[in-house]
């Protein structure tokens, strides 16, 4: 195969026409021109998520691939840290498997923290003898996020084992510390940990990268964090990449990557057009394979022939993508074929009452969880609430509703709290997406609306809910209560509908069920809610639902 195009070289930093020989799903041979060929495409590297969590699309790998290389996509680095804390070490072979039944090169990490804390229960634990064992395959790329910071800085001897495989066989550490600044995040770095998400602000970031580290720009479903870093990449692009983290199949149907490459070239406007698109097109396509060790190729003679052709570098409507030298997408279709997916689950836990979800006060000065739209930080507020026959009652004219856990593994009574900003009129919302350890999670008006939506929940073993008091709406889960085997279009669209369905019941969230999933991320400051109760992620440990005020 020959290909006659504008490459744009990113290891030149230059923009030259080529005649481009591929044999194999390998490029042989790179013939540069001096004159431009008339009305022809543009070529460079394809673009790579540096971090995602597969699971979060809610699609399978295959399903993932299919939709993502329709937007230039040809790599991930994938933490299968989700379907781990639900299925433990087999969860992980099974998106490894799952991935190569289809060209996108996916790179999955060795899940770090399943649980990601003591203070929840999760349906598996994988321990730092798994981890090795995980490390030692050639399917594994890497150790994934390091939640448990705080382990990490007192040097807790099963988060050091893990940390020592990894680097015991020469594998990246990748990062996981919302917030850390000074000494505790030198000395998080120095246990060699490379890369962090989950920056939140410039100063962090900043802080962060001249100490040598990673820092990803993030831009999900939930956690927005592009406008705050993007004025970092001029001088820090590269040490910079480009990820998603988390994203939901309506998104994914819009774009990916491409995205992001999108509008940091809009938002850097014209002047000095071309050495801002190198440096912006670095983070996306280059940065990851080197930092990863990625098998992608970079379109240098030698390498495997991945690589999208566009129509130009300011519009950058993507025409088609290749990956080992074959056509993968064109023209906005997909071209790869998928087969039925395996269904694998843990689920064990029976029907609930709506007496169980009653919460017996004391006092009506509570502490309730603020959720910040776009983030997955809340804010620990107090608020006053009615007590009625000794329960304490969720005020909607306020908004201060209930929010439950549920633990699906086992039978315990749920965890109780109140929340602020989901603005649900009526009803409920439940899902056993719920970060990290993927129990049941619940927000309603009224205890018989969570209650019927979490046994819908159950008996689907596992799925998306909205129930407005009189109509149910389900998106079935049912591949470890996370992944549909459905396509990327045919969830999306169900999803939407679930969407529509919440804001009319009043939520004035972007994305309430992806903002609903991370209530349970014990790891992300300040007040989130385990099945085990309510928890102070600025402390590490649990509080009262009673405020000491």
């Amino acid at each position: 195969m020959t290909i006659r195009s504008q490459l744009i070289d990113l290891h030149l930093a230059e923009h030259y026409p080529v005649e481009l020989t591929i044999e194999n799903g390998i490029i042989q041979k790179i013939e540069r021109f001096k004159k431009p060929w008339p009305n022809t495409t543009h070529i460079l590297p394809g673009f790579v998520d540096a971090h995602v969590h597969i699971e979060s699309s809610m699609l399978t790998p295959t399903e993932f691939a299919k939709q993502a290389v329709i937007h230039g996509t040809v790599a991930t680095v994938s933490d299968p840290h989700e379907i781990a804390n639900v299925l433990g070490k087999a969860g992980v072979w099974y998106m490894v498997e799952s991935g190569k039944r289809s060209p996108l090169k996916f790179n999955f990490g060795a899940p770090s923290c399943v649980p990601a804390t003591d203070f929840e229960t999760s349906g598996a634990v994988i321990s730092p003898e798994d981890v090795a064992e995980l490390l030692a395959s050639e399917d594994i790329g890497y150790l994934a996020e390091v939640m448990n910071y705080p382990g990490v800085l007192a040097d807790a001897p099963s988060v050091i084992a893990k940390l020592n495989a990894a680097k015991a066989v020469d594998k990246p550490i990748d990062g996981h510390a919302p917030g850390l600044m000074g000494q505790a995040a030198i000395d998080y770095i120095e246990h060699g940990i490379t890369t962090d998400h989950e920056c939140y602000t410039r100063a962090e970031a900043w802080h962060k990268l001249r100490n040598n580290m990673r820092v990803l720009v993030r831009e999900g479903s939930a956690a927005k964090n592009f406008d705050a870093l993007e004025p970092l990449i001029p001088k820090w692009f590269s040490q910079m990449m480009f990820c998603s983290d988390d994203k939901h199949p309506d998104d994914l149907m819009v774009g990916h990557i491409n995205l992001l490459v999108k509008r940091a070239m809009r938002n850097y406007g014209k002047s000095n057009y071309k050495g801002r698109l190198f440096r912006i097109l670095r983070m996306a396509c280059v940065n990851p394979v080197f930092h990863y060790n990625l098998p992608v190729g970079l379109l240098r003679e030698g390498d495997p022939a991945d690589f999208i052709e566009i129509d130009n570098p300011h519009d950058f409507n993507i025409l088609r993508t290749f990956i080992d030298g074959k056509v993968v997408a064109e023209n906005g279709k997909s071209l790869i074929k998928t087969k039925p997916e395996a269904i694998v689950n843990n689920f064990n836990c029976s029907h609930k009452m709506p007496s169980d979800f009653e919460l017996a006060l004391t006092t009506n000065e509570i502490n309730v969880i603020e959720v910040l739209d776009g983030q997955l930080i809340t804010n620990k507020i107090t608020a006053r609430i009615e007590i009625i026959n000794g329960k304490a009652t969720p005020s909607v004219s306020d908004d201060i509703l209930k929010i439950v856990v549920v633990n699906r593994y086992a039978d315990t009574p749920p965890a109780v709290a109140f929340i602020k900003n989901f603005g649900l009129q009526k009803g409920a919302l439940a899902s056993s997406v719920a970060h990290d350890s993927h129990n049941i999670i619940a927000v309603g008006v009224d205890d018989k609306s969570i209650c019927y939506a979490v046994n819908t929940i159950i008996d689907h073993k596992g799925g998306l809910v909205a129930f407005d008091g009189t109509e149910m709406r389900v998106l079935p889960l049912p591949i470890a209560g996370l992944m549909s085997p459905d396509s990327c279009k045919k969830v999306a669209k169900n999803y939407e509908k679930l969407v529509d369905m919440a804001k009319n019941m009043g939520s004035t969230l972007n994305s309430p069920f992806m903002s609903l999933s991370f209530m349970a991320l014990l790891v992300i400051p300040s007040l989130k809610l385990s099945d085990k109760g309510l928890f102070d992620g600025s402390t590490f440990q649990f509080c009262s639902v009673e405020s000491e005020k």
